[in-house]
């Protein structure tokens, strides 16, 4: 049993300001992959392939000198991608890898893989195009809702307006993880960065979920402390947070702008893009097409990204991975564990977004599977239920739903918790 999927301590892990290319920096530092790009125990030169790369050059570029063997396995679901590494390598790496999740050929992910790589060719994709119309007309809502706001004079519009803006971006979320696309951008709509959440979201949570890798984790602390370890977290830090934690909800939008404001400013690290000026649209188009003067249409936009934001954080801290039962670094896990178990194990979906689609876009639902199969539209995930569960019980691994309110529950239980648990798949409870 070992308490961390990690050999050593993340490089720039305790530093006051976190950001996504300072945890690429870490990386850098920790992953042994010499500049190159490391999958497995082998490094490859990636820099001619990077602007032919399917799903963008960005992917690529950003992670240079890192270990991408758990992005390269789980965003490629059938083995085209490995077919072409040959042409790429250039020699073995010198030290063993810091991560210790495992992919063995015959292990639960490495199968589970396997088949749906199959069944892909077999998937109604009439779904996917569902999730498109869902976003499209999750963004007009939001237009149409911030436009009646100004013109009604009405904060109860305004509040229906922050809603829909934050069912809008986590609904974007589906479309940042895959290519480029420009549905990615409506992510911006408010002061986050679909390419700083390529690395937050995609790259750190995705892949090392509830571990001291987990930037979602990290970015929190030292006021919402999930990891049970009495060391890092007073009696404050494990009951005060269910006092102001909602506060926090409702911040952190302004929280990420500010970040970058000073990563930029401070340290000289310039994280802003033209498509930052994504995030002005909004009020933009308010005070545009009505007749409001400047003050009541910018007080009308901070309360909508106010409440935005604190639907996006009760949304998104209360979705799956936060509970008593769920495995975060400190517990104990099986020593070199396969990433697909290791999922499981930080990952308890809630019941009552299934079968509803417009609910799982809207809540991170179908969890468990989107994290195994990231690049694959969230309207698919449900037709791949019937293998992934037949291979769960194949290796005798416990898949867990629990509704909502014991997800919430369980959250402010774990900020609570200082005891490590022990890990053992097959006697975790499960609602299956």
């Amino acid at each position: 049993m070992v308490q961390t999927i990690t050999a050593k301590y993340p490089t720039f892990r305790n530093l006051a300001l976190k950001t996504g290319y300072l945890w690429l920096a870490g990386k850098r530092r920790d992953d042994g992959a010499e500049g190159l790009w490391r999958i497995h125990d082998t490094l490859y030169d990636l820099t001619e392939f990077a602007d032919r790369h399917p799903g963008g050059a960005d992917w690529i570029r950003l992670t240079q000198g890192t270990d991408i063997t758990e992005a390269f396995e789980t965003q490629h679901v059938r083995n085209h991608a490995e077919q072409l590494l040959p042409a790429y390598e250039i020699r073995r790496a010198q030290v063993p890898r810091n991560v210790r999740l495992t992919f063995s050929e015959q292990g639960f992910y490495r199968t589970l893989k396997r088949r749906v790589a199959d069944r892909l060719s077999d998937l109604d994709q009439r779904p996917a195009r569902i999730s498109e119309f869902i976003q499209d007309s999750l963004l007009v809502t939001t237009f149409a809702l911030a436009f009646a706001a100004v013109q009604l004079g009405s904060y109860l519009v305004v509040a229906a307006c922050g809603l829909f803006l934050a069912w809008t971006i986590i609904c974007a979320h589906n479309f940042f993880h895959r290519r480029d696309n420009w549905r990615m951008l409506i992510f911006n709509l408010t002061f986050f960065s679909y390419r700083e959440w390529r690395i937050s979201h995609v790259i750190s949570h995705h892949l090392y979920t509830n571990s001291i890798l987990d930037l979602e984790i990290s970015y929190f602390e030292p006021f919402l402390c999930w990891l049970p370890d009495a060391s890092q977290k007073n009696h404050f830090q494990r009951f005060g947070a269910w006092i102001y934690e909602p506060l926090i909800y409702v911040v952190m939008f302004f929280y990420e702008l500010g970040k970058r404001l000073i990563d930029t400013l401070y340290y000289r690290s310039n994280t802003f893009y033209v498509e930052d000026l994504i995030g002005f649209v909004l009020p933009v188009f308010m005070y545009v097409t009505g007749s409001s003067s400047l003050k009541t249409v910018l007080t009308m936009w901070f309360f909508i990204v106010l409440l935005a934001s604190f639907a996006f954080g009760t949304i998104s801290i209360n979705a799956a991975h936060h509970h008593p039962e769920s495995v975060h670094s400190g517990d104990l896990i099986p020593k070199d564990i396969d990433f697909g178990i290791y999922q499981l194990a930080t990952i308890i979906d809630c019941s009552e977004s299934k079968g509803s689609q417009f609910k799982s876009l809207t809540r991170f639902g179908d969890h468990c599977l989107h994290h195994l199969f990231p690049t694959l539209d969230q309207g698919l995930l449900p037709q791949l239920y019937p293998v992934f569960y037949e291979t769960c019980s194949e290796f005798q691994l416990k898949y867990r739903e629990f509704p909502w309110w014991r997800l919430i529950i369980g959250q402010f239980q774990q900020l609570a918790r200082i005891e490590p648990m022990t890990y053992v798949p097959s006697k975790m409870s499960s609602s299956h």
